[in-house]
């Protein structure tokens, strides 16, 4: 017998007007990066530097494009699976994927899995056709199936929101920028004939990443509101998703993310940054405050429960709930 889920009557309407937000966000945030990208190589070599990394950007923009999603997997070693894998925790965990892509009407990703003791989990792809999300050994370790249920949820909602093409084209985009950068600083400091001399370029060695930087925030911070509520809305559970939100910041602490630590521009990526596991509303942030995200979906929760019923268009499974436990 299929779980009866709340939906709240404005969700259609509200995911329409994300989509547009985020289209218009993604053209504004890339031109942006490739603004700065521009201005890095003015002040390393003026006008013949800047046509150089307009060249560059245009590469790197196209790269991209079409192999940031894979470059990325591959960076955290990510491994794809199935219904079919031998262990059951790894089997459930596609199952319910594969589940929840047809709740919320998206065509089936990839379904990876990364070998980390940290729980968490990203998703990546340039459209929804070509998607993938991974979860950690971790996850499926420390939560129970309803809370990584509603992790799957949030991450399928930033690919049915178009957020991943973004996210991940942002982190391979910044990570050119700080390179450039310090390429900068090493070479060439001393010559007198560059717009911004030496202390130019320390000042760019300083000054580019933090921008690169403060693009990511912008971009990570609004959206993980964003697919928390439509995760919610697609899995029915937003309370599952904020004790899972709670638990994935408290194991954050406990360990080191040595991937993320050497590649600090994908943290943005992942549900609960990997860097620290403290969330704080503030300038620095690459996450929201994670008491902020809990509130918002307790009161979601809520709002859901006193919602009247639709009966959803899409297949839905059941789902065996354990109290307890990583499995039951």
């Amino acid at each position: 017998m299929s779980r009866r889920t709340p939906r709240l009557a404005t969700g259609g309407g509200r995911n329409h007007i994300i989509l547009m937000n985020n289209t218009l966000r993604t053209f504004v945030l890339l031109a942006g990066l490739t603004a700065l990208f521009l201005g890095v190589g003015y002040m390393l070599g003026g006008p013949a530097g800047m046509l150089i990394a307009l060249v560059l950007a245009g590469g790197v923009n196209a790269f991209s494009y079409w192999n940031a999603d894979k470059l990325v997997l591959r960076m955290y070693g990510a491994e794809p699976v199935g219904p079919d894998h031998p262990e059951p925790q790894v089997r459930a965990y596609a199952r319910d994927v594969e589940d929840l892509a047809s709740r919320a009407g998206l065509p089936q990703p990839k379904v990876l899995l990364i070998r980390s003791a940290l729980p968490n989990a990203f998703a990546t792809g340039r459209n929804s056709k070509n998607a993938a999300v991974a979860a950690t050994t971790g996850l499926l370790t420390h939560l129970d199936r309803r809370q990584i249920r509603a992790v799957m949820a949030h991450e399928l909602a930033h690919v049915r929101n178009h957020d991943t093409l973004t996210m991940t084209v942002t982190a391979t985009l910044a990570g050119a920028i700080s390179a450039l950068a310090n390429i900068g600083l090493f070479f060439g400091g001393g010559d007198r004939d560059r717009p911004a001399g030496l202390i130019g370029t320390i000042a760019l060695a300083i000054l580019a990443p933090l921008g690169a930087a403060l693009v990511q925030m912008a971009i990570s911070r609004g959206r993980e509101y964003d697919a928390d509520r439509a995760g919610a809305e697609i899995s029915g559970d937003p309370d599952a998703l904020a004790s899972a939100l709670e638990a994935i910041e408290h194991f954050a602490g406990q360990g080191v993310n040595h991937t993320a630590e050497r590649n600090p521009a994908t943290a943005q990526m992942f549900i609960i940054n990997p860097l620290s596991g403290q969330g704080a509303d503030n300038l620095f942030s690459t996450h929201p405050g994670t008491a902020n995200r809990v509130a918002a979906l307790r009161d979601l929760a809520r709002q859901m429960r006193n919602a009247p019923f639709v009966a959803p268009q899409a297949r839905q499974t059941a789902v065996p709930v354990s109290p307890r436990g990583p499995w039951g």
